[in-house]
């Protein structure tokens, strides 16, 4: 599933297979799957942003991260894309199924763009990450290329 090319638009970041599934699902039906690139955890995450796409200038225009993740936590993903000259600048939403306050509270403060959290709800869940997408990729203004 892994994209090494110029073309990603969104990096979705999320260890849960049915997740991935129903996501690309939701994506697929909007058409907007042309350009995904999955990271299964945070550290897959980091070596992606780190790696020679987004070094080459081709940012996603949006990252779409959960917090709960194996190797590195969405938190500290997060913590390092913002602290990032090189990655700060681009749209992160978390999306995950967690609704504590502290998440909430530290995710903004990290400078996240949104959080959401997952509908449970099959039905919901597709609605949301298809708002999302087209959202991110066909509303917002995305950050100038350098």
């Amino acid at each position: 599933m892994a994209r090494m090319d110029s073309e990603v638009e969104i990096l979705l970041v999320e260890d849960n297979p049915n997740d991935v599934e129903l996501a690309l699902h939701a994506l697929r039906k909007a058409h907007l799957t042309n350009s995904i690139h999955v990271a299964r955890d945070g550290a897959e995450a980091m070596e992606f942003l780190n790696g020679p796409t987004v070094a080459a200038g081709a940012f996603p225009k949006v990252i779409l991260l959960d917090l709960k993740l194996p190797k590195v936590d969405g938190l500290e993903v997060l913590r390092r894309i913002k602290s990032n000259d090189r990655t700060r600048l681009i749209p992160v939403v978390v999306m995950t199924s967690s609704k504590e306050e502290r998440d909430i509270v530290e995710s903004y403060k990290l400078g996240v763009n949104s959080y959401i959290v997952k509908p449970v709800d099959f039905e919901q869940f597709s609605e949301a990450v298809r708002s999302i997408g087209l959202y991110w990729l066909l509303l917002n203004q995305p950050r100038p290329e350098s």
